[in-house]
């Protein structure tokens, strides 16, 4: 039976349980291979260099994050997320699979749950979010838009991913996502969100422009917001 909800498993008990127990992968929701190249591939599309330096806010366990520090100049990438597990097995697991530890330094990667790079002490060209606004409410994203606005260079260009609700449904009705298994809601995680919602959030600091269907197997959608 397909599941009713893809609640963040960042906030369950089991979740600290599959991450000690070395199920980092699938912890985050699995797809390892496909959706690592896929949002490498969407900010490849959005003019990504490997001049850039990058922010990978909610990087996990670096599913995207091996593609990105293979791509960047070394020490180019850094990332943020709240589960220091996450972090761990990404550094000491995954970089090290694929021979990449000595183009990162462990220090690029930081346990945060405010969304606050500064501690970088470095202006960023690039930002992604893949698969955090769909697990955050609208006054988190808001700290996340303001806190970004503050480390990305202006005209730098930030990706966030975001289960998108058409005009004409309700925001108050559940959605199912019959294709893939699930239910977003308006209240609740996972979070669904117009577009416009996003724009709202944004406020003067960001243009913003919606990407749309950008091949997500689960019907996401990403939206480009640009420093001004």
């Amino acid at each position: 039976m397909a599941n009713e909800s893809i609640e963040s498993p960042y906030y369950s008990p089991q979740a600290r349980v599959a991450l000690r127990s070395g199920a980092h992968r699938e912890a985050i929701g699995g797809m390892w291979e496909d959706m690592g190249r896929r949002q490498f591939d969407l900010l490849l599309k959005q003019g990504l260099s490997e001049d850039h330096r990058l922010l990978d806010i909610g990087c996990g366990c670096l599913r995207g994050g091996v593609h990105f520090v293979n791509y960047l100049r070394p020490t180019y990438y850094y990332g943020i997320d709240m589960h220091q597990e996450l972090l761990d097995a990404g550094y000491d697991t995954e970089l090290m699979l694929v021979g990449l530890q000595d183009r990162l330094p462990r220090e690029n990667l930081r346990c945060v749950e405010n969304f606050d790079a500064s501690m970088f002490g470095v202006k960023f060209d690039f930002a992604l979010a893949q698969s955090v606004f769909t697990h955050l409410s609208l006054n988190k994203i808001r700290i996340c838009l303001e806190r970004l606005a503050e480390v990305l260079n202006p005209g730098g260009k930030f990706v966030a991913t975001y289960f998108p609700l058409p005009a004409s449904v309700p925001s108050f009705e559940p959605r199912k996502h019959e294709a893939a298994g699930f239910t977003s809601y308006a209240d609740r995680d996972p979070y669904h969100y117009r577009f416009e919602d996003l724009v709202y959030l944004a406020g003067g600091q960001w243009q913003t422009r919606d990407l749309g269907d950008w091949g997500h197997p689960r019907g996401v959608h990403a939206a480009l917001f640009i420093r001004t």
